[in-house]
């Protein structure tokens, strides 16, 4: 049995990049802490599919999303801008496995959901 979002696309992608803009710099989150962040406990993978339809040269720090172990697994986007590169400018470290120490660099939200995105989303609904 699959598991689907009941909300549009576009309306989750919305939901998602907020989440993803609120990472600070320096900082990492994975793709299913961006989910429950984004009231879509479960849905990591729709983080992913939010992440890939991205155009270049977004506002939106892609580069902060990483899978449950601290590695990479998006793909070089913008022309091959490597996602390791532009981490290491903000200052995270990776150790000799290319993993991140989620430990050190993972984000920690201060709430789940924000009363914008609330009324955001019942906007949308």
């Amino acid at each position: 049995m699959s598991r689907r979002c009941s909300s549009s696309p576009t309306t989750t992608y919305s939901r998602i990049y907020a989440v993803i803009k609120r990472i600070p710099r320096g900082r990492v989150a994975t793709y299913g802490q961006i989910a429950e962040l984004a009231g879509l406990p479960g849905h990591a993978r729709q983080v992913g599919y939010a992440l890939h339809a991205l155009h270049s040269g977004t506002a939106v720090p892609w580069q902060r999303v990483v899978n449950a172990s601290g590695a990479i697994s998006l793909r070089p986007l913008n022309g091959g801008i490597s996602q390791r590169m532009l981490l290491e400018k903000e200052g995270v470290r990776f150790d000799q496995r290319g993993r991140i120490s989620l430990t050190q660099f993972r984000w920690r939200a201060t709430s789940r959901v924000s009363s914008t995105d609330r009324r955001a989303r019942r906007a949308a609904e």
